[in-house]
């Protein structure tokens, strides 16, 4: 379980420096093959992270941090 509310370092920036980061490296590793078949796969992962992982996880946040994860919300992006 959770036990803090992290705002800090890269979560300034955005709520989710992981899947963020995964992302980028993918998009890199994409345009350094020059496959184009790893960005377009890309876009429906990036859909199904978010419709499976992420918008659970912040309704788990929500539920458990009250205002100060709503607050956190309306300042930082879900990406970017």
């Amino acid at each position: 379980p959770t036990t803090a509310l992290v705002a800090a370092g890269p979560y300034r920036f955005t709520r989710n420096p992981m899947y963020l980061g995964l992302s980028a490296g993918t998009a890199g590793v994409a345009l350094i093959t020059g496959n184009p078949w790893v960005l377009a796969l890309l876009v429906p992962a990036v859909g199904v992270a978010d419709a499976a992982f992420i918008r659970p996880e912040e309704r788990y946040l929500e539920r458990t941090f009250g205002d100060a994860y709503r607050a956190y919300r309306t300042r930082v992006r879900r990406w970017i």
